[in-house]
């Protein structure tokens, strides 16, 4: 049987925000329901002991995410959100102290990726209050700031990421800038379970984009999976839109669907080093892994 490190479990496809770097997904705007929450978890839970709650989508929206949070720890999985941060204030009674909740990341570039965002000092603060009211609960927190180019960043750019640093280095009495020691891809710890982690912005992969020799690696359906609104089985959390659709979790189950012909086909083509789908051969995300670490 395959284990996955997480499985990805989307619990609506609605975002609040309209983020540059995120395409918005043509799918059908949807909220899981909690029986049918139970019954992804159900057929995951022999599969991995941590799930996250988006592939797109925000969290924060759902109306009932303390009763997920609450069935996912009845069923013994861990909770990972990833969020935006905007709804933090407006659900902090819902997830404050919830067993399941394990860690939270906090995708602090999209403030400045959607147009219109304002007091970002406000918006900074709602935050670093929840993370410090948190404190005694052992969650994990990660500020994310994957806004990072290849080519310099315009001094606009730079300067709306030293703004939001400069917050987070007061609020943590760092002496030091947080960007003279943060290394690109890792982490770097200001706190007792807080990490901030910059990284370049990366490109969702699209059907649309060029393609490429396909040669590379990619963790897909071998650390994790993905599960999107609708049932759909897809083998990371960059497909979005359902286009690698290897079942669906409503007719066929879970555990099945992992070791179909399709999905062996992926895993065992990234065994070989080769992309054997034609969206993994137009995702530049796989570049990132290095041969030698597969």
């Amino acid at each position: 049987m395959k284990t996955f490190k997480k499985v990805y479990v989307e619990i609506t496809s609605v975002c609040n925000l309209a983020c540059s770097f995120c395409p918005p997904t043509e799918r059908k705007a949807n909220f899981i329901k909690l029986e049918t929450f139970n019954h992804i978890l159900e057929q995951v839970k022999p599969h991995t002991k941590h799930i996250y709650l988006h592939v797109k989508g925000e969290p924060l929206l759902h109306p009932k995410i303390d009763e997920l949070l609450d069935a996912a720890h009845a069923k013994g999985l861990t909770v990972n959100i990833t969020t935006n941060g905007t709804l933090i204030r407006k659900n902090w009674h819902k997830i404050l102290g919830k067993p399941a909740l394990r860690q939270m990341n906090f995708s602090l570039h999209s403030f400045d990726g959607h147009e219109g965002s304002e007091n970002r000092e406000g918006y900074l603060r709602e935050i670093l209050d929840f993370v410090r009211e948190a404190e005694p609960h052992k969650v994990i927190f990660s500020f994310r700031l994957w806004n990072l180019t290849q080519d310099n960043m315009t001094n606009l750019e730079r300067q709306r990421n030293r703004e939001t640093l400069e917050v987070l280095e007061r609020e943590f009495g760092l002496d030091y800038k947080i960007e003279e020691k943060v290394t690109p891809g890792s982490g770097l710890k200001v706190a007792e379970r807080v990490y901030l982690n910059q990284d370049y912005e990366f490109q969702w992969p699209s059907l649309h984009a060029p393609e490429d020799d396909g040669v590379g690696f990619c963790h897909g359906l071998r650390s994790q999976a993905a599960i999107l609104v609708d049932g759909t089985v897809v083998p990371c959390c960059l497909d979005g839109e359902g286009v690698i659709n290897l079942g669906n979790v409503h007719q066929t189950p879970f555990s099945e669907i992992v070791e179909s012909e399709r999905a062996n086909n992926l895993f065992y083509g990234f065994s070989r080093r080769k992309a054997v789908e034609e969206l993994c051969r137009k995702c530049g995300y796989r570049k990132r892994f290095n041969l030698e670490q597969a």
